[in-house]
């Protein structure tokens, strides 16, 4: 067969530990996954009456427009219609965007470490990527400009950044965009933004009307508890959305994900909940880190990256075995850390408990 050359070799995304897998595997009856960053309360209870109560076609296409899903969006974030872009979850128009921009002969710049699909989009595409080490945590956007030359299609911003959990603030943010030449495309991708709490960031919508170069991206899979149905959206002025919509597949969201956008966005008592659980839940982490002298990465999302003084992977083993699932900083380019998922409080406080055996267990606690 006649593959394309950025594609031999490429190893295909490595997700978390599924539950059944780890059930199976060491025969437990019961799994806590805080491994991908999802809504341990799960999605508003008005969308679970919805789909208990529905009842659809499902031999019909969905609407190829989203109309009523773009409708919500669209009031929920103060823009125009056709401002708006949908993707089956963010990975899709990161996939739109690179299918769009990237191909031999130009270059895309990042940092590292952040979202890996950046970099596997890119290389698929036959670009090159020019990856900026992180600068005292965050996004070295001095360095990244450096970075760019005349042959740069994208800057990918990852704020706040996974798997670190830190946010770019708005004056820094601002001055970088200032600086980067109007024909390349700046993504801030969002995927965390309903659990910013910086005061130092405020809404980038704004931006927007300043830059045409921009577009954010947004997503219904983390604080909203929707992942199961893959939705993601992108902003930007009209015309770049109009360029990029040729691009996208037809029918990318489902006829569910469609009804049930709209009932998730007015129900905002829940996701204030979901944050103020959240915001508990990281305090959790923080007080176990403060007490053992771990270092941790300042979070503005729903998981925490910290240290364990020892091997990643020995660290994510254990705690599997005792009925948690995390991620290793191995896997995500920070190895001697791991990345954990805020969860209930009594999730929190059983991984903990268990957490803290495991490195008791290894010598590595200090308090």
């Amino acid at each position: 067969m006649k593959w394309k050359e950025s594609v031999k070799g490429l190893k295909a995304y490595q997700p978390g530990k599924s539950i059944d897998a780890v059930k199976k595997e060491f025969e437990l009856a019961e799994i806590v996954k805080l491994a991908s960053n999802e809504n341990p309360m799960g999605c508003s209870p008005k969308v679970t009456a919805y789909l208990q109560e529905s009842s659809h076609n499902f031999a019909l296409y969905p609407d190829g427009y989203a109309t009523n899903m773009r409708e919500a969006v669209a009031k929920h974030v103060g823009v125009n219609q056709n401002e708006l872009i949908f993707g089956n979850g963010s990975d899709e128009l990161i996939s739109i965007v690179t299918r769009s921009l990237l191909q031999p002969g130009v270059n895309t710049v990042m940092a590292t470490p952040t979202f890996s699909q950046y970099k596997l989009n890119a290389i698929i595409e036959g670009a090159e990527v020019r990856e900026v080490p992180l600068k005292n945590r965050n996004h070295d956007l001095e360095a990244m400009l450096e970075a760019i030359d005349e042959n740069t299609a994208i800057v990918w911003v990852c704020s706040p950044n996974n798997p670190t959990g830190v946010v770019v603030e708005d004056a820094p943010l601002k001055a970088f965009l200032a600086k980067v030449p109007k024909d390349v495309l700046v993504v801030l991708d969002e995927a965390y933004y309903e659990y910013v709490t910086n005061e130092n960031h405020k809404d980038t919508l704004p931006l927007l009307k300043e830059y045409d170069n921009v577009i954010i991206m947004r997503t219904f899979s983390k604080a909203y508890g929707l992942a199961a149905f893959r939705v993601g959206y992108g902003i930007a002025n009209k015309e770049l959305i109009a360029r990029l919509d040729p691009v996208r597949g037809p029918f990318n969201n489902t006829v569910l994900s469609q009804a049930i956008v709209p009932i998730a966005l007015a129900d905002t008592d829940y996701l204030e909940e979901c944050r103020a659980i959240n915001a508990e839940g990281k305090k959790q982490y923080e007080a176990f880190c403060q007490k053992h002298q771990l270092d941790f990465y300042p979070t503005d999302t729903n998981f925490i990256l910290f240290e364990v003084k020892m091997d990643s992977d020995v660290v994510f083993q254990e705690l599997m075995a005792r009925g948690y699932i995390i991620r290793s900083g191995n896997a995500l380019g920070t190895p001697g850390y791991i990345r954990v998922t805020i969860g209930t409080k009594e999730q929190n406080e059983g991984l903990l408990a268990q957490l803290e055996d495991v490195l008791s267990n290894h010598g590595v606690l200090v308090g």
